[in-house]
């Protein structure tokens, strides 16, 4: 399997979702700090940077929509759904706790929503896992280069679509 999106070789979709992955995390933190009884304003920072990874999620799973359709079926096209899945769970997760949070005036967390983040964030470390195994699918026969030429081409990258062989 080879993804079609990609940006100077490489495929594009697990660039993204490190985005919203990050995002999701810090946001737990900035929650864990506002429940913990921190500043205030440490909840509404929590709440827009949760907002923030939702968009990017959104971006991703569009990355991921686009390699998932030229995959054959087996063990590539199972470990990708899965994974696809895994992380919109997580995200269906965070976008639930941002529902609820829209509708109080300061958009603080509270525990129990706290301890939906961090099931959605254990969601998403099994999610990381599955995307390294995906990435080892996609790129077995791919030689990574080492020292300075990792470094050769860097300045001129673009984004290319590749087409699947047929």
């Amino acid at each position: 399997m080879e993804s079609r999106l990609r940006v100077h070789g490489n495929p594009i979709q697990p660039m993204l979702v490190t985005f919203p992955f990050g995002l999701f995390v810090s946001a737990a933190v900035f929650d864990l700090a506002d429940v913990a009884g921190g500043p205030a304003f440490l909840g509404e920072v929590g709440y827009w940077t949760s907002v923030a990874a939702l968009a990017a999620a959104a971006l991703a799973t569009l990355a991921g929509m686009v390699d998932l359709w030229d995959v054959r079926a087996g063990r590539t096209r199972r470990t990708a759904v899965t994974f696809n899945l895994v992380n919109a769970a997580m995200a269906g997760l965070f976008l639930l706790v941002c529902l609820i949070r829209s509708h109080s005036p300061q958009r603080g967390a509270t525990g129990a929503l706290l301890a939906t983040e961090l099931v959605a964030l254990a969601l998403g470390g099994f999610g990381v896992a599955l995307g390294a195994r995906l990435m080892r699918q996609f790129d077995h026969s791919r030689v990574e280069p080492s020292g300075f030429e990792a470094l050769h081409g860097v300045a001129g990258s673009t984004v290319e679509i590749v087409r699947p062989r047929a």
